[in-house]
Parts: C-alpha cells; structure tokens; sequence
C-alpha cells in the first residue's frame, strides 16, 4: 500500500535522521540516547515525552525505516513494557521526567512488586503497608514472585494506605528505589532447576511521597494499568531458527544485553509447552501412527492456529489506537490451554521414559522440563480462574462474582493471616 503524504513525509523525516546518525559501529550507549531525544525511539509517544506524537498506523513506517538500515532500537523489558506504559498514562510530570529516559536508554531495570504470599489471585487482598512520615512513605511487607528483582534499580509497589475503606479502595501505587538498605530480595528456585522469580522483603524501606503513582489510595485503578499490559507479555515466546550473528558494534551489544535479559526467561518455552517438539518426538517414537495421538496432536494445532489469529485480532485492535482489554485475558487463557494440551501429548508420546533427565533422556531432559513447567503458565499473569471472571464479566457481560469482602472495611476482613490490622 502506498504511502499517505504524511507517512511520505514521516518516511523522508526519519530516512534523513538515520542517514545522519546511524552508524553501525557507533557504542550503544552512545547511540540509545540519541535515539530517545530524537523522539524516533518511542514514535507513538508524546512529543513532550520522547516521542513524536504518532499514530499506530504511522509509527510503523518509522518501524520500516529503522529495519531497512538495521538500526537498534530503545531498551526492551519490564521497565518499558510495565512501567514506562503505566507511568505515561497515570504518573506525574515529574516521575515520568525521573524515570522515562533511563528506561529508554537501558541504564534502569525495574521489577514489578505485586504479589504476596497470601495476595495473588486476590491482588487486592494484599497487606503490605505503607504509611506516611512527613515527606516519606514507610513500607513494610513481602512481596513474591518478583522477576530480575535481583537486578532491578526500580520497582513498581503496591502497598496498602488505608486500612478504613473496602480493600480495592486503600491501595497505593508507588515507584520503589531497589537499592535501598530496606529491601531484601532472596532468590526463589524453582523445581525445573531455574531461578528467574525472587521474593522481596521490605523492612521500613523509603518511599518519597512524590512517587505516588496516580492518587493516594487510588491504586487500584493504575494497576489494572499494568496488569492489562502484563496479560499481553503471557503468550509463548517464538522460537525462531538459526538468526544470523550481528553485525557492527551497535548490534553486537545490543544482542549481548538482549541475551543478558532474556536468560532469565530461557524456560518459558517449556512453560508454554514446547508444541514445536510434539511432532519430531512422536516421529522418532512410532507414536505419530497411533490415531489418538495424531487426533489430538490435530486439535492442538488447530487450536494454536485459532489462539493466533486472536493474537493478530488484539494487535489490531492496539494498532488502532485502542488500550488493551479483555483479549488479552483471552490469549492468555488461551496460552494455559495449548500449554496443558501439550503437556498431555508429550506425556503419552514420551511414556515414563518423559521424567527422565540427562543428555540420554527424551529431548535431553526437555520433556522433563516441560512436563514440570507448564502448570505455571496458568498462575502466571492472573490464573486462569481470574481470566475466566475477566472474559465473563467483560465480554459476556454476566454479573460480577458474590463477594463477601469488597464492601467492608479491610480491617475487618477475615484473612489467613492478622497483617490486615491497621498500623499502630
């Protein structure tokens, strides 16, 4: 399709911009803030924000232009998925001059401080407390399965201010310094033998009070915020072929500090059930002549193929300039659905034999790893009993699940635990 006279211009805008400035060899951390204060980095974003100010529609022109050269785009990860997406929307003029270069940059991770021991499903059940000394906010409390906490400059809180009103209502969004001596993370390892989630203590850690997110126990509202976007991050990682090595410096650090990151999530292709295996493995074991197992080897791509186009429907609806919404608690539901398919299809190619580990085990020991793995892809990001509520109230417009708990006060909440008193 040919190009509108604005894309046309947009196109000869960034075309010269990268012809001056593109330089393969050029350090990265050179070339990123260049990139960010050009405003070509983030296109869709405000111009008094590092942006341009774009449409989807004409941002991906800008998205052209920089592939054709090959150049390295802003830093990829939580902080700009998570926390740069719920900054713009909700943050102050000042958290967001304090937090969005370094995120675009790359010079700050951040990690996201949601869920605690006893608040997973029940996110608004949660009794980490803050309270309020001067121009300081107080925190103390456990937070759990907090991923590259261990590495994180920044986190995204939630914390409990109010303990006088119904829980949604006396939330608290805060961004949180890592760093402090208040704040303890202890890495969690897991039963596949990875070690990508933490759990994080808070033990009178600080928080300015300019660093509420949105209004004083007004949480509630910006984190739906960034658990809508975390929904869409839930679907299966590809799992492309052999890529060609980079080339020039720009790109070759670029790939180091992508492969830097994303170590922390090399399991999640076995989480999502490694479906790319399903075929070779009944092949290499005579099963692929079974007819139960061709039948469901059938309706599990069947159903990847419908899970895809909902996919394709959720960007759409993105490149149209809408938030996301409930399709992403649909993909994500559909995400624990192929996970679990597949674990039931390895299971009953592989046999046994598919809890063996070791280089002369099924896959090397992948089948292990994915028979262990894949019951997280239905806890994590919202379970699936939580997407079910999300599609059925949402979408189908059936009425909200009885709620004994959202209309009192939280401190007379009955919980498994007595951290819902107020503070003294």
């Amino acid at each position: 399709m040919a190009d509108t006279a604005a894309q046309a211009a947009i196109r000869r805008d960034v075309r010269a911009w990268l012809d001056a400035n593109w330089d393969p060899e050029r350090p990265l951390a050179e070339w990123r803030p260049l990139l960010v204060d050009s405003g070509w980095g983030c296109p869709t974003w405000p111009v008094e924000w590092y942006g341009k100010g774009l449409s989807n529609t004409d941002a991906a022109v800008v998205t052209e232009e920089m592939r054709r050269v090959g150049a390295v785009g802003v830093a990829a990860g939580g902080g700009m998925s998570l926390a740069a997406a719920t900054l713009l929307a909700h943050g102050s003029d000042e958290l967001k001059a304090a937090h969005l270069r370094p995120i675009l940059t790359g010079e700050h991770r951040w990690c996201q401080l949601f869920s605690e021991p006893g608040s997973g499903s029940d996110l608004a059940g949660l009794t980490t407390r803050a309270v309020l000394d001067g121009e300081e906010w107080i925190v103390n409390g456990q937070k759990v399965w907090n991923t590259g906490a261990h590495k994180a400059h920044y986190g995204i809180l939630l914390a409990r201010t109010n303990w006088d009103v119904p829980k949604h209502r006396g939330i608290t969004y805060f961004v949180i310094d890592m760093r402090q001596p208040g704040v303890e993370v202890r890495p969690l390892r897991q039963m596949n033998g990875h070690a990508s989630f933490n759990e994080v203590f808070l033990t009178d850690a600080r928080v300015p009070a300019s660093a509420v997110v949105g209004d004083v126990d007004l949480g509630w509202p910006v984190a739906i915020t960034t658990l809508m976007h975390e929904r869409n991050l839930t679907a299966p990682r590809g799992r492309g072929g052999p890529r060609k090595p980079p080339e020039g410096r720009t790109r070759i650090e670029a790939a180091t500090e992508a492969a830097a990151y994303n170590a922390t999530y090399s399991w999640y292709p076995q989480r999502a059930g490694r479906a790319d295996l399903v075929t070779p493995r009944a092949e290499a074991t005579g099963r692929i002549a079974d007819p139960l197992v061709r039948q469901d080897m059938a309706g599990l791509f069947a159903f990847r193929r419908a899970t895809r186009w909902t996919a394709e429907r959720a960007r759409a609806a993105r490149a149209a300039g809408r938030a996301p919404g409930p399709e992403g608690s649909l993909g994500k539901l559909s995400s624990s659905v192929v996970a679990r398919r597949c674990n039931a299809l390895h299971t009953a190619i592989a046999g046994a034999e598919g809890m063996l580990t070791g280089p002369d085990t099924p896959a090397g020991g992948m089948i292990a790893e994915v028979l262990i793995s894949t019951p997280a892809q239905s806890i994590a990001g919202g379970t699936d009993e939580i997407q079910k509520n999300i599609l059925g109230e949402r979408m189908l417009g059936l009425p909200k699940e009885p709620s004994v708990d959202n209309d009192v006060p939280f401190h007379e909440v009955r919980i498994n635990a007595s951290s819902n008193r107020r503070p003294a």
